[in-house]
């Protein structure tokens, strides 16, 4: 009974300190895995100690890395990374085999031993998914051309993880490595990863399936909980690893129609073991040891910072994108991983990692972590600063456009940023209308296959002034801003509408809340997401209750007119009638005052017949305190009163003779 307490005082000890540190972690916006790590500190023996049993603490997170990776394989689709495979191949390929060659010629520097050096850099070369994923979606960038660019090296080192802990053994044999080993080690575990997949794929939904026709939610959770540490169990058998296994599995349940409900059974589980995991993590930092160690420490984390930052950016590079895509990756790629921290345990137990590069590792991982959502915060501002530095032109990347494919003489047309859903149904109705446009976008796969099709698309970044240059913006009617990257969408605005007063720019956002910027930067239509979802919503809950199409259709009207009115008022206050004039091409809006004696008093519109003569249509007409918008024809004019006219600017002169005095 004696024992069953302190256990039992250890976890409420650990509960109890984890909410409280994530619970103000939160408030600073940092993510939990930190809180984590920094109660397991704070518990651990080399600060308050409170923790007794070790031990059964480790026992929980083996099993909490077991239920980790068994999500994550559920979470992945085995669709999408086909779809995704080029990005997914070339990019994590090329950053994973960068940073690990890196670092270990690095490591090989300082004298250390080959198998050290290559497994440091498989520690490195790893980032955190879960902290960039979530503050990717909490910024709602997830969709931006960064935000997709890291999520698909993210998934390439996490699918990485696989074979790196295959390799351990290798790298801690103690007779050196050989390529006759690695080879035979890596067909050997292929063949065992085809075989549990063949099987799986059959065997595993078979069993769900019969489970499943029980209607017992119980006894599908006990089955989904036995499935996963029993394939872990299983791989560990045939000399994988537990975690492995867990993976294989949850991949093969990912395309099956009892995914969902797998993993919204196991998700608490696995929170709730995956935050033990960390917390003994944390617990294994000797606090004394980062003490006496701490300006070797402050090197490593910035040596590690710098170089994935260079390596990132350049792998993005590397794909064709641009400057200020590469540098927002490179921040966001630039810490340790949460799979680091399971390659660094299975290191200790082979005897790879000791005592010191351990405790360097742990510590340098955990300052990375906590520095990680600052870096991406501060990301646009200094993508900023830095495309504001003159490169030459060697040194240039993605944003050059094709300056000869691009007609001078082009007018009135709509530049399109961004060729996603939005950008793709405007351009099929603009071509269908027979509207000249050209769409400028930043993934060059998309404009290499979009131009073969004919497409007038270029490669281009539409927030640089040289770029919109060639889209010949001084003389477009309409840009439409159709990105998700809200920082990138507020450069755009700012530099189209320097280069062009009067241009109409209409932009996308996802939320209300970045609205007032955006028309203090000169947008003259903004949409937001989440304004129209609720419109979609209501009308489909309308349509559900049998209301007439005709009755919903004046619902949204109605709640549009009065939203928009209420966005503009807001951000726009009040907007002159000369505003206008920037927005017609060759017209202009003016204001006359009929002087006695002028051919216009006491003549009616109709009479002076003002379009026909000289191509003007009046829009209002001022006589005292009172105004008559939209006159009609019949409306007579008398000295004093103030006609506004719209109508070509080279007919000024002529018309102005009309209201002159003694005309």
């Amino acid at each position: 009974m004696t024992e069953t307490i302190a256990i039992l005082t250890d976890f409420v000890l650990i509960f109890g300190l984890s909410v409280g540190i994530v619970f103000f972690f939160h408030k600073l916006k940092i993510v939990p895995i930190v809180g984590y790590l920094i109660t397991g500190v704070l518990i651990g023996p080399s600060v308050l100690g409170f923790v007794k049993d070790q031990l059964l603490i480790e026992t929980f997170a083996e099993v909490g890395v077991i239920l980790l990776l068994f999500t994550i394989g559920i979470e992945f689709s085995l669709k999408e990374l086909i779809r995704l495979k080029k990005l997914i191949l070339l990019g994590g390929g090329f950053q994973v085999i960068l940073t690990t060659a890196t670092v270990t010629a690095i490591a090989l520097m300082f004298a250390q031993s080959a198998g050290l050096a290559i497994f440091l850099g498989f520690l490195v070369a790893l980032s955190s998914t879960a902290i960039v994923l979530k503050i990717l979606s909490e910024r709602g960038e997830v969709e931006s051309p960064y935000g997709k660019v890291s999520i698909c090296i993210l998934i390439f080192q996490d699918l990485s993880i696989i074979l790196m802990v295959l390799m351990v053994p290798l790298l801690a044999s103690s007779t050196g490595l050989s390529f006759a080993a690695v080879f035979v080690s890596i067909i050997k575990t292929l063949s065992i990863v085809a075989l549990l997949l063949v099987s799986g794929r059959f065997l595993i939904p078979a069993i769900l399936y019969q489970i499943v026709k029980t209607r017992n939610r119980e006894l599908f959770l006990l089955g989904m909980v036995l499935i996963s540490l029993g394939m872990a169990l299983l791989t560990s058998m045939a000399g994988l690893s537990l975690a492995i296994g867990a993976f294989l599995v949850g991949l093969i349940l990912s395309e099956s129609e009892f995914s969902h409900q797998a993993l919204s059974e196991i998700l608490p589980f696995r929170d709730v073991f995956n935050s033990l995991f960390f917390i003994s993590i944390g617990m294994l930092l000797d606090m004394s040891f980062v003490l006496d160690h701490a300006s070797i420490i402050v090197l490593v984390i910035i040596s590690i910072i710098a170089i994935k930052f260079i390596l990132s950016l350049i792998t993005t590079a590397f794909l064709g994108y641009p400057i200020h895509t590469a540098i927002l990756v490179g921040l966001s790629l630039a810490q340790i991983g949460e799979f680091s921290f399971v390659l660094s345990l299975i290191g200790i137990q082979s005897g790879l990692l000791d005592y010191d590069i351990y405790q360097i590792f742990l510590a340098s991982a955990i300052l990375t972590m906590m520095i990680t959502p600052f870096m991406i915060q501060a990301g646009p501002r200094i993508e900023n600063k830095v495309s504001q530095i003159t490169f030459p032109s060697f040194a240039i990347f993605g944003n050059q456009i094709e300056k000869e494919s691009v007609s001078t003489s082009l007018e009135n047309h709509v530049v399109i940023a961004g060729y996603g859903m939005n950008g793709r149904n405007l351009s099929k109705v603009l071509s269908a209308s027979n509207i000249p446009f050209i769409v400028l976008e930043m993934n060059p796969e998309t404009v290499i296959s979009e131009k073969r099709k004919g497409l007038p698309i270029f490669y281009g970044d539409a927030s640089k002034e040289e770029v919109l240059k060639h889209t010949n913006i001084a003389k477009a009617k309409i840009l439409v801003v159709a990105i998700s990257d809200a920082a990138h969408t507020r450069m755009m605005v700012k530099t189209a509408r320097k280069l062009n007063p009067g241009i109409y720019i209409i932009t996308r956002i996802r939320y209300i809340s970045e609205l007032e910027e955006l028309y203090k930067l000169g947008a003259n239509e903004v949409i937001p997401e989440e304004f129209e979802t609720s419109i979609e919503i209501f009308s489909r809950v309308l349509s559900r209750y049998l209301i007439p199409r005709d009755e919903i259709e004046k619902n949204v009207e109605n709640v549009r007119k009065h939203g928009y009115e209420m966005f503009r008022d807001i951000y726009h206050k009040s907007r002159d009638i000369s505003d206008l004039k920037h927005h017609l091409i060759d017209i202009d809006i003016d204001t006359f005052r009929v002087k006695g004696g002028s051919l216009a008093v006491g003549k009616t519109l109709a009479e002076l017949e003002l379009r026909k003569k000289y191509g003007f249509t009046a829009l209002a007409i001022q006589r005292g305190d009172e105004i008559v918008n939209n006159p009609h024809g019949e409306i007579r004019l008398f000295e004093n009163d103030v006609v506004i006219l719209m109508g070509h600017k080279g007919c000024i002169a002529k018309i102005t003779e009309l209201f002159a005095e003694d005309s």
